[in-house]
């Protein structure tokens, strides 16, 4: 038992030793074979990094070699510049050289001329010297009294011969004067042709049918009143076939009622406040149309630069007449007039014109202070930064301030040329105007008024007040008033009728 024991002992440590024995050479040769195949393989990969290397250093080495021919090519283009400069340099110093010798010659030759100029000057001072003094000799007189005796002859010469030449002149200058200044003036009017123009105090608004008329009348009178009071003129519904007239002195108001209708009649609906809007759009338009008409006269006059606010008051002169002529007419022609009468004498035109145009501009303020319109206009002029010269033609026209420039004169004339044509000017539309606007500016100024509107040629004043401001017993109070005052102040035919409104509104929205 012991025997079989001790022998598998031995036969399991003889088993052992033998396969560590066997296990170690397998393990070498393994470990062998795979140095072997590392060895080739780091062989293989050092292989390749070193032809990477050398790919890379040609690489190089090729760029390398452009950038240098490069920089060989530009030394090259830069050594040929130089030399070509250097070549030029040389070339205009011998040119300076050459030059400088010649400078050299003519300075020299200038010289000698020069010293035979002064041995020359010197002789003949010598020979003027002795030749003075055989004169002096010869006449038993000084040189300097001579020369005094020779001044005197010919300043009394020169004197007579002077004053024959001038009153000459101013005889022919005389004579030809006067004949000159009507040549002047009658050539400027005959190359100015405008046509007279007379304002009216009614417009005619043409409809389609009489049916229209008692739409326009509405219900009980009041979309006609709406519209009278919106607008201040007096709408005629009358037998009139298919014609509504719109009587008002105020061509701006008319023409507002003129455009306020034929909005109302095309749309068709016509009630208070659609009257009281569309009126209000009207006005807009006006006033887009009065700028545009001011732009519109500049720009056919050839007058650039003016202010805005100058440009919208010269559009206004379109609504506005001057004894029954047409402020925007007057003033287009004064423009021309001026602008030929200045060409003719020799003067700035485009200056004279723009003058010309400008100086009525004070007809036509925004609001109405007690100035002479000459002088509101120079005013006017001042504050939109127009030249002096213009600013002195508009104040001096009527002769309100001196007459500084040459510019002056000739306003005043063409004002007066296109004021004096036949028939340009009515006085008794102006006064009949004139009246009308004293009459709503009375009552304008009681306290409450909000709008006032002379209408039927002036046999009524509607006066639109505020109901918050006064009550019914002020207005009668007021239309008391008004009436005693116009009575006591103003001339005028017939009777004034005094109707004063004062009317409530309610507003609310729903929301």
């Amino acid at each position: 038992m012991i025997t079989d024991i001790i022998v598998a002992i031995a036969s399991l440590v003889v088993g052992g030793a033998i396969s560590y024995v066997l296990f170690s050479k397998v393990v070498t040769k393994r470990k062998d074979k795979i140095i072997r195949e590392a060895e080739a393989e780091a062989e293989v990969i050092k292989k390749d990094k070193i032809l990477q290397a050398k790919e890379k250093f040609l690489l190089m080495r090729a760029e390398h070699e452009k950038v240098v021919n490069e920089k060989n090519t530009k030394i090259l283009q830069a050594e040929n510049r130089n030399k070509q400069k250097e070549l030029q340099i040389n070339q205009r110093l011998e040119e300076y050289q050459r030059k400088q010798k010649e400078l050299n010659v003519l300075r020299d030759n200038l010289a000698a001329q020069m010293e035979l100029v002064e041995k020359r000057t010197e002789e003949l001072d010598k020979m003027h010297k002795q030749h003075i003094e055989k004169l002096e000799q010869i006449s038993s007189m000084s040189a300097e009294e001579a020369k005094n005796m020779l001044v005197d002859t010919l300043k009394n010469e020169a004197k007579s011969q002077a004053m024959s030449y001038i009153n000459e002149i101013v005889d022919e200058a005389k004579m030809t004067a006067n004949k000159e200044a009507k040549r002047i003036v009658i050539q400027s009017i005959q190359r100015v042709a405008t046509e007279t123009a007379i304002e009216n105090s009614v417009t005619v608004f043409n409809i389609d049918s009489d049916e229209i008329k008692g739409r326009i009348i509405g219900r009980e009178g009041r979309n006609i009143r709406a519209l009278e009071a919106a607008t201040g003129v007096e709408i005629i519904v009358d037998d009139t076939p298919e014609a509504i007239i719109l009587s008002a002195f105020d061509p701006v108001r008319r023409e507002i009622a003129r455009l306020a209708l034929h909005q109302l009649v095309t749309d068709g609906r016509i009630h208070p406040a659609r009257i009281e809007e569309v009126v209000e759009k009207v006005k807009k338009q006006i006033e887009e149309e009065i700028v545009e008409v001011g732009k519109r006269t500049t720009i056919d006059l050839g007058i650039h630069g003016l202010h805005p606010e100058l440009i919208r008051l010269i559009g206004k002169m379109k609504y506005r007449s001057s004894y029954g002529q047409n402020l925007l007419q007057h003033s287009r022609e004064v423009a021309n007039l001026c602008s030929i009468m200045a060409s003719e004498l020799g003067l700035n035109p485009k200056l004279a014109k723009r003058a010309g145009l400008l100086h009525d501009i004070g007809k036509v303020p925004d609001d109405e202070p007690e100035l002479p319109h000459a002088i509101l206009g120079m005013k006017l002029a001042e504050k939109f930064k127009e030249k002096p010269d213009i600013c002195n033609a508009i104040g001096a026209h009527h002769d309100e301030v001196e007459m500084t420039t040459m510019i002056a004169p000739i306003i005043q004339v063409c004002d007066a040329i296109s004021g004096a044509r036949p028939g340009a000017r009515r006085e008794v539309v102006e006064s009949y105007i004139k009246r009308l606007k004293e009459m709503e500016d009375l009552a304008l100024s009681y306290p409450g008024v909000l709008k006032t509107y002379a209408i039927q040629a002036g046999r009524e004043l509607r006066v639109i007040v505020g109901s918050e401001k006064v009550s019914d017993a002020d207005s009668e109070k007021m239309a008391f008033e008004i009436a005693k005052k116009i009575q006591d102040e103003m001339t005028y035919p017939g009777q004034v009728k005094i109707t004063v409104i004062r009317e409530t509104r309610a507003i609310s929205y729903a929301k």
